[in-house]
């Protein structure tokens, strides 16, 4: 049996699987994250040690699997964050992570040191203050008495596997979405850290996502009542993770789109993409020798939970489903809009000051209106990302819904009528990042090919996009567009 492990922003969801890779059974063990003012955005590693060891134990228990069954355990995790330790491998802060926009001036000065299409053919990505290296640049300009007993700087699955085997080390997808990793040479970058002015010896040594990081430590299988026979294997970043779990391995697998916290679009490729107007990024892929070009937004499923906690009578129980189900169909949002950068912009504004925002609203509007502008705006935020992707060439002509917004049929309806393809839904959709993990784990160990992920999760549904009502969101995405263009400038005068 294999046990993977994948740390998203509200909780780590780990799941249990046979050693060819199919699910057995899956747990979700939430933990909190602080966000505030500022661009603040954090949680405690310890945090997501503790949710390990709780749903590890838990789907044991659950599934009556003895310990002496496992072979292995792999992990995948949220990615771009910056976890700084101290010389006995313990967190020196809290651990920043994806979603925090801190860093604008560390960007500003990698910037003018290296130059923004330089970094960009460099890296892959854009220098952006959502990145690990501009977040570890900000402590050090911030927090010099933290800095002093910094150490070593990962992400957030390395130092689960720290924690696990004894050994810091990262891979290739996690290495790729640092702002530090030439992806060319697939090393660290001595040039961007000079430009950053840190030593190459803080970042981990850099692994395959198959390669076997170590076996159980006595004190972690004691923790997690297992054996130290259990293999570790190293795992890789949710974005490429999921397009495993997503049966995305190859060119001609197609485009998937992940529905979490955060949303995203993507689709494996034989090389880097780069867009002319530096809109899109591409991160190395757990399958060795491959690339996943990525369009990422911060605040897609992010969006929706904040509208239905806000429309919820109680935000701690949101309606979701309700709410959704209300705003389905034939609605018109009767010229409203909602801009969803509640956390700033990645894909494809590169925009960390903007704001959420509702344009257009009127006295008529009911909150039904709300949530559907809500659940058009993220998709009119992905349409400018697909349509970047077809500017550099890409075909994309379906695509494939995984993650926790992917169980709503009216969600996925409104996605096919304003990207105009059709929209298919995964058997496995909240678990695809552990199923990638689990794959990739059954390569480490020897047990399967990257191939075998086409089998274990299947279509179950298709939204076929009406051709009116794509015609009527072709005019409103152009005008979802010029409310952002018309609010910049607001944006980023607003006081900090």
């Amino acid at each position: 049996m294999i046990i993977a492990h994948d740390l998203g922003t509200t909780g780590d969801k780990a799941s249990l699987h046979h050693d060819d890779g199919r699910l057995v059974a899956s747990v979700t063990v939430p933990y909190p994250a602080h966000f505030a003012a500022g661009g603040i955005a954090e949680q405690n590693p310890q945090d997501w040690w503790g949710a390990v060891v709780a749903a590890t134990r838990d789907l044991l228990a659950r599934t009556g699997t003895a310990a002496a069954d496992v072979a292995g355990m792999v992990v995948s995790g949220q990615m771009m964050g910056a976890v700084l330790l101290d010389a006995d491998g313990e967190p020196a802060r809290p651990a920043i992570i994806w979603a925090d926009t801190r860093a604008g001036a560390q960007q500003r000065e990698l910037e003018a040191a290296l130059g923004a299409e330089h970094a960009y053919r460099l890296l892959g990505h854009r220098l952006n203050p959502t990145y690990s290296v501009e977040k570890v640049m900000w402590v050090r300009d911030n927090e010099p008495d933290v800095w002093a007993r910094v150490r070593r700087v990962c992400v957030a699955k390395d130092f689960i596997v720290l924690r696990l085997t004894g050994r810091l080390a990262t891979d290739r997808s996690d290495a790729s979405g640092t702002n530090a990793y030439d992806q060319r040479n697939g090393t660290w970058s001595d040039e961007v850290l000079a430009a950053a002015r840190l030593d190459t010896a803080l970042f981990p040594e850099i692994l395959d996502s198959t390669a076997i990081a170590g076996t159980l430590t006595a004190s972690a299988a004691d923790s997690l009542g297992l054996h130290t026979g259990v293999r570790v294997v190293m795992g890789g970043g949710d974005g490429p993770m999921a397009a495993v779990g997503s049966g995305v391995v190859a060119p001609q697998d197609g485009a998937y789109v992940c529905l979490g916290t955060s949303s995203w679009i993507s689709f494996a490729a034989d090389a880097p993409l780069h867009d002319a107007q530096l809109r899109t990024f591409t991160f190395d892929n757990v399958v060795p020798g491959s690339f996943v070009p990525t369009a990422t937004m911060q605040a897609g499923g992010a969006s929706v939970q904040w509208i239905a906690e806000a429309l919820s009578p109680d935000p701690a129980r949101p309606e979701t489903g309700r709410l959704t189900a209300e705003a389905a169909g034939d609605l018109d949002t009767e010229d409203l809009y909602f801009l969803p950068y509640l956390l700033g912009e990645r894909s494809p504004l590169w925009d960390p000051d903007a704001r959420g925002a509702f344009v257009g609203i009127g006295r008529h509007h009911t909150r039904a209106h709300l949530m559907r502008a809500v659940l058009e705006g993220t998709a009119f935020n992905l349409l400018t990302c697909i349509q970047a992707f077809r500017a550099s060439g890409a075909v994309i002509d379906r695509i494939d819904a995984v993650g926790g917004g992917a169980q709503s049929d009216a969600y996925l309806s409104v996605l096919a009528d304003v990207w105009g393809v059709p929209v298919r839904r995964r058997t496995i959709v909240e678990e695809a990042n552990s199923l990638g993990a689990a794959v990739t784990a059954a390569v480490g160990l020897g047990l399967a090919d990257f191939s075998a992920a086409r089998a274990l999760s299947e279509v179950t549904a298709e939204f076929i996009p009406d051709a009116a009502r794509h015609a009527v969101y072709a005019e409103r995405h152009a005008r979802f567009a010029d409310a952002y263009m018309a609010l910049a400038p607001w944006f980023a005068g607003r006081p900090r």
